[in-house]
């Protein structure tokens, strides 16, 4: 069976981090930080967008600011074939 991470990043995907900063709705003068972290292409972050669209429709806490990190895990780069045999005896 195949890794579901690991096909993502082989289509293009790459580990997305956002830093969610919300007011808090018992207390609006209050920031509170949320971690969200998932694969996603970038630049577009469709994965994201829809997490952000679920976020406006079913959470009262009201965004404040989001900042997205993301790395392509796997590059072309990374991948070579090698050839030959190393043996330690």
């Amino acid at each position: 069976m195949t890794d579901r991470a690991f096909m993502m990043r082989l289509q293009g995907y790459g580990l997305t981090t956002a830093e969610i900063h919300y007011y808090r709705p018992d207390a609006p003068s209050l920031l509170q930080l949320f971690v969200w972290q998932e694969y996603d292409l970038a630049p577009d972050f469709p994965v994201l967008f829809d997490f952000i669209d679920h976020w406006n429709r079913e959470i009262e806490a009201a965004l404040h600011s989001i900042r997205i990190a993301h790395d392509q895990l796997v590059r072309p780069t990374e991948w070579r074939a090698a050839r030959g045999e190393l043996r330690l005896d």
